[in-house]
């Protein structure tokens, strides 16, 4: 396994990458990947990158038919026969367990795609604030409960889809589930994202010794059905408001496939990507780089402790 580095990533790639073209020349037989949320968006785009490569890949998805319709799709595009469709309900620890437990053998790629953004207020059975729940705890639960056929692969990538979103909120560990303060859907959104890299940063260090490397990301805009709470006035006024230039799903993908894949980024983990490249520090009045909040260590170990707790007790 090549040596972990500190030294800031770049990579020749930018925001206008396509994922094809960051996979273009890689070689991902007998490697096998899962991808959550591979029936739509960003999720077809890096499933059927990761096809094109040779790897094996599992569409985790809620909706069976929606993935068998996209996995028929990846094989006529791709030629794979090797693109498999299993169901996954990140809300549900009992489904999460499940999907888990019949996994079998080593698993060298894991991509947590999948998620919803800006919903009315909604709860889990747990009481849980439903994008936390499903954008963090659910896949928390589904890569600890793969621990070991990531580790059997001698390294494994996983890979968590953050969001520059992140930067509206740290995880607010007084009242994560918005039972004492007013619901807002952008800052319950904005506090999962965060999550979402402070797992990559206490995951990449807590599972070093068995190779495995752990990052986010944030794939830029773009129009998919995550934005289905979203009306197109609503989308293109924030659009507008923080110059954001949109990406076609393809580049949205781009930042996904170099973490899963490439082997530029052999060594590298604990870090958040945006644009293929690892973000700088985020400045004032900006909508790019990271926060502090989102890679503080002694958040990441809090954020830890209290979502093993969560999962663990209610398994």
């Amino acid at each position: 396994m090549t040596p972990r580095t500190s030294t800031p990533f770049t990579s020749p790639f930018t925001a206008d990458s396509t994922a094809f073209e960051v996979i273009e020349g890689v070689d991902l037989a007998g490697r096998r990947a899962i991808v959550t949320g591979g029936a739509s968006g960003l999720g077809i785009e890096t499933a059927r990158a990761l096809a094109v490569a040779g790897a094996e890949v599992t569409l985790a998805v809620r909706d069976l038919a929606a993935g068998k319709r996209t996995a028929q799709d990846i094989t006529a595009d791709t030629g794979s026969e090797q693109v498999h469709v299993a169901q996954l309900d990140l809300t549900d620890l009992a489904s999460v367990a499940a999907f888990t437990a019949a996994w079998d053998g080593p698993l060298h790629i894991l991509v947590n795609n999948a998620g919803v953004m800006a919903a009315p207020e909604t709860r889990t059975p747990e009481g849980w604030e439903l994008q936390f729940a499903t954008n963090h705890l659910g896949h928390f639960a589904l890569a600890t409960g793969l621990l070991q056929a990531l580790a059997a692969a001698e390294g494994a990538r996983v890979v968590a889809v953050s969001s520059a979103a992140h930067l509206n909120s740290p995880v607010v560990f007084d009242d994560i589930h918005f039972r004492e303060r007013a619901y807002d859907p952008w800052i319950a959104y904005g506090q999962s994202k965060t999550a979402n890299v402070l797992f990559a940063v206490e995951a990449d260090k807590r599972w070093a010794a068995d190779g495995i490397t752990v990052n986010a990301l944030h794939p830029g805009g773009i129009l998919t059905n995550l934005s289905r709470h979203m009306d197109s006035e609503e989308l293109e006024r924030m659009a507008a408001a923080s110059s954001i230039a949109l990406k076609t799903p393809q580049q949205g993908a781009a930042t996904s496939v170099l973490l899963a894949a490439s082997p530029l980024v052999d060594g590298v983990g604990g870090r958040y990507f945006e644009d293929c490249n690892e973000a700088e520090e985020h400045q004032e009045g900006s909508r790019s780089g990271v926060a502090r909040h989102a890679v503080d260590p002694k958040a990441a170990e809090r954020l830890w402790e209290i979502s093993l707790d969560a999962v663990l007790r209610r398994s």
